[in-house]
C-alpha cells in the first residue's frame, strides 16, 4: 500500500498547546492515515527547522525533543514528545541518496513535534528527520524528494513541514488574518499546486511577492520536498489561513483516494 505525503504549515511553536480548528484538522489527517492506509512504520519529516549546509539523515534510535525555540511560556518547554527513531528507514533512505551522510546532533525539533503532537498523540511512530539543504535549493530538494518517493510503498509517511508564508520580521501581532502579499503568494503557490506546476513553484523567487513570503528558503523548501515525493498527484487542502500578517498556515495532503 503506497502511503500519502503531508505538506503541513506549522507556524507558531504555540500550536503544540492550542485546541483549535488548525490542530483539529491536523488531528483528523492523523486519524485518516491510520483508517484509510495502515499504521506507518515510520515517519520521514522534512523539517524547516532543521536547514543545514548538506544533506544529513538521522539513525539516533532514540532522538532527543529539541526545544529550538525561545522566550515562550513555560508550558510549551514541557510538552514531551518522544518518538523512537527507524534504522529501518535511515538504511532505506541512505540506500537512495547514497551521497548524504548520518547526523545525529539534532534530533526531533518543533517543526516536527509540534504538528504531530496532534496527528499521533503519544508518540507511537518512530521519526527520521531529513535535514533540509540550504546549499542547493528548490531544484535539488524537488529532486530528493523524488527519489524518496519510493520510500511510500515500504510503509513510510513523509511530512514536509514549513510555511508558504513565514516572514518573522513582518509579523502584525494583531492582525489575525495575512497581509495583502501573504494572501496573494499563498493563492499563487496554492494555485500552481493544484494544477501541478512544479516549474514554476521551483522558480517561487521571480513572484513579486517572494521577498516578502519568504525571505529565507528554509520555511519554504520542505514544500518541493513533498511535492517530489508526489509527483503528479492532485492535492485536498487544509488549513488555507493567513495569521498575525506574515504567517500562512496552508497545507496539503497528497495520496489520499489514491492508495
Amino acid at each position: 500500500m503506497k502511503l500519502p505525503v503531508i505538506f503541513a504549515g506549522h507556524g507558531s511553536p504555540m500550536i503544540a498547546l492550542e485546541d483549535n480548528e488548525l490542530t483539529k484538522e491536523f488531528q483528523k489527517i492523523g486519524e485518516r492515515v491510520v483508517s484509510e492506509f495502515e499504521k506507518p512504520k515510520a515517519i520521514l519529516s522534512f523539517s524547516a527547522h532543521w536547514f543545514t549546509r548538506g544533506t544529513y539523515v538521522q539513525s539516533d534510535p532514540e532522538p532527543r525533543q529539541v526545544y529550538d525555540m525561545y522566550g515562550f511560556p513555560k508550558e510549551l518547554y514541557e510538552v514531551q514528545y518522544h518518538p523512537k527513531g527507524c534504522q529501518e528507514l535511515t538504511d532505506d533512505i541512505l540506500a537512495l541518496l547514497p551521497d548524504i551522510s548520518i547526523n545525529d546532533d539534532w534530533g526531533i525539533d518543533h517543526g516536527t513535534w509540534t504538528v504531530l503532537v496532534h496527528m499521533f498523540p503519544g508518540a507511537p511512530i518512530p521519526v527520521v528527520q531529513l535535514s533540509i539543504d540550504g546549499i542547493e535549493g528548490p531544484q535539488s530538494a524537488y529532486d530528493i524528494g523524488k527519489a524518496l518517493a519510493p520510500l511510500r510503498e515500504k510503509g513510510y509517511l513523509l511530512l514536509g513541514s514549513g510555511n508558504i508564508v513565514h516572514n518573522l520580521r513582518r509579523l502584525e501581532w494583531d492582525n489575525p488574518n495575512g497581509s495583502p502579499q501573504a494572501d496573494r503568494f499563498d493563492a499563487f503557490i496554492t494555485g500552481l499546486v493544484k494544477k501541478r506546476d512544479n516549474e514554476k513553484i521551483i522558480h517561487y523567487e521571480d513572484n513579486p511577492d517572494a521577498a516578502y513570503a519568504a525571505p529565507t528558503a528554509d520555511h519554504f523548501l520542505p514544500l518541493l520536498y513533498t511535492l517530489g515525493a508526489a509527483q503528479g498527484e492532485k492535492p485536498e487542502i487544509f488549513n488555507n489561513v493567513r495569521n498575525t500578517g506574515s504567517l500562512s498556515m496552508t497545507g496539503y495532503l497528497f495520496g489520499f483516494g489514491e492508495k
